[in-house]
């Protein structure tokens, strides 16, 4: 039997997942980001293992890591016959993507307040009529 060591998420990444999760980022993305922001490169399985995801939930949040394209795939050859596998990587910092949700957020903070000032405004209409 062969045996190889995996990385595994620690109680400061488990933080950072939660605050993600604050966010309303998905648990399967906050933990794939948070996992392949502490590893050069790793493949499904190593994610699975270290972020504690089961396989489908890896397939989506890599899904969702590709539509931003934050993360980049390769192929490597295994010993024999079968499948390559894949190996991913982040191809940008996680100073970026915490300023893609910093963004995202200011965005949707500001759709909010003018969707209240809208209201109120609204509301007026309402009360003299």
């Amino acid at each position: 039997m062969r045996q190889f060591s995996v990385k595994v998420l620690d109680d400061n990444d488990r933080e950072f997942v939660e605050v993600l999760r604050d966010l309303g980022i998905p648990r399967n993305v906050a933990s794939m980001i948070t996992y392949l922001a502490n590893v050069e490169e790793a493949t499904s399985r190593e994610i699975e293992i270290g972020s504690n995801l089961r396989q489908p939930e890896v397939s989506i949040a890599m899904r969702t890591l590709r539509n931003n394209d934050w993360v980049e795939e390769r192929e490597i050859k295994k010993d024999g016959k079968g499948r390559p596998m894949k190996v991913y990587r982040l191809t940008i910092s996680l100073d970026d993507i915490i300023r893609h949700f910093e963004d995202e957020k200011r965005s949707e903070s500001t759709r909010v307040m003018e969707n209240i000032d809208r209201l109120k405004d609204l509301s007026k209409k309402l009360s003299s009529s």
